[in-house]
């Protein structure tokens, strides 16, 4: 079993054909409302990449609201078992604003909402899911508290924890050498080791394992996956392809990678499982509505 913890919002998504300067008004383009959230998208690309009988689990929360339940009805119309999905009362469940401009690249403001009730209580009661997964998933779009509660529980159950630092925040070095696989992209990395921006990769790599990361997966975009593992470091080259819209590229990414894991691939195989399934996913628009299916990369 694949476990996420983490966020479940409504992707409110306005294409335009640039990103407007501060104080601009412009003229955009179709507007919709997409399932997403790095938790829900990376628990959708688990569920529709994973192998026959490798079930995927959500813990989360929704608001008591339109919007919760169409969130609801997305997960378990990819299989996702969301009986530890929690709907918060007088709550409105998270958003995201995410304007995509004609080069296929985003800007994205996050509205919390109800994921900000997840408690450490909660991932508590879900222990006895927990106890029956082989790998959990989190992301930083929750509670600090909670994510370091899970984490802890997780670690004492040992299971393999791969943890997704984003929103970018600084994190206590006690909490990064609880996990796994650390997958940033390269912001992420730089905002992890305190860094600049425009530090190498494998500056940010030899800062992170001094930090108490052991296996890293930065993501790169177009540039690919920079993987620094027991057995070494290497650059895997991206698929190359024509985005027209990055939005959960990367959870996408982890979503593959995690599902080849989980059925028993190396490390190698599953990084470029994801790689492809994450090419895939920007040449179609939206989050959930991007993510392929394993039938797609598996003839």
């Amino acid at each position: 079993m694949i476990v996420i913890i983490g966020s479940i919002n409504m992707d409110l998504v306005l294409r335009v054909p640039r990103m407007p300067l501060p104080g601009e008004t412009i003229t955009g383009g179709q507007f919709r409302t997409i399932p997403g959230g790095k938790g829900a998208n990376q628990a959708v690309a688990c569920a529709r990449l994973r192998a026959d009988g490798i079930p995927v689990a959500m813990i989360g929360c929704l608001g008591d609201d339109a919007f919760g339940q169409q969130l609801r009805a997305a997960l378990r119309d990819d299989g996702v078992d969301d009986r530890h999905v929690s709907s918060i009362a007088d709550t409105a469940s998270g958003i995201a604003s995410i304007l995509v401009d004609d080069q296929g690249q985003n800007s994205i403001v996050l509205a919390g909402g109800a994921n900000h009730a997840l408690s450490p209580a909660h991932i508590d009661a879900a222990r006895d899911l927990i106890s029956q997964a082989s790998i959990v998933v989190l992301q930083l779009e929750t509670p600090l508290a909670t994510v370091q509660h899970a984490i802890a529980v997780v670690r004492a159950l040992g299971k393999t924890v791969v943890l997704n630092p984003a929103p970018a925040q600084a994190l206590p070095q006690s909490l990064l050498a609880q996990v796994d696989y650390l997958v940033p992209n390269e912001i992420e990395a730089a905002m992890l080791a305190g860094m600049a921006s425009d530090t190498s990769v494998s500056d940010l790599v030899a800062k992170l394992r001094a930090d108490g990361s052991s296996k890293l997966l930065i993501t790169l975009g177009d540039k690919g996956v920079y993987a620094a593992l027991t057995d070494g470091e290497q650059q895997f080259a991206a698929q190359a392809t024509k985005a027209i819209d990055t939005t959960a590229a990367g959870d996408t990414f982890i979503g593959g990678f995690v599902a080849a894991l989980a059925e028993g691939r190396s490390e190698a195989e599953a990084i470029a499982y994801g790689q492809r399934a994450a090419a895939l996913s920007v040449t179609r628009v939206g989050a959930q509505t991007s993510i392929p299916y394993r039938h797609e990369l598996i003839n």
